[in-house]
């Protein structure tokens, strides 16, 4: 682990994972485990204390991962480092199921 962490975090891997307490910023899941908690590039290939950040498994998918976030709930500290990975995402807070966008006739299913 300490070759990993010298050729991808510059050597800061396990200073990120105290500073942050060996838990995720976003959600708060803590662990001790080398692979439970993952340190977060925020700005890709750059490995800056202060640019770098403790992440569970299951938020730092969601960051890397969702091509549209859609959690009106969301913690905004996710919002932000999806912002991030995803500069020119789109953000959907809420769907509208008024019944004025529907246009068609309802009628039998069996026509």
């Amino acid at each position: 682990m300490k070759r990993q962490d010298a050729e991808y975090y510059g050597g800061l891997r396990e200073k990120v994972l105290q500073r942050d307490g060996y838990a995720c910023r976003v959600c708060g899941k803590a662990g001790r485990g080398k692979k439970s908690i993952m340190v977060h590039h925020r700005v890709p290939g750059k490995s800056v204390l202060s640019l770098m950040i403790s992440l569970c498994l299951g938020c730092h998918s969601r960051v890397h991962k969702l091509a549209v976030i859609d959690e009106a709930d969301a913690p905004e500290l996710l919002r932000i480092l999806w912002r991030e990975q995803h500069p020119q995402g789109t953000e959907q807070y809420a769907l509208d199921y008024s019944t004025a966008l529907i246009t068609h006739q309802t009628g039998s299913l069996f026509t």
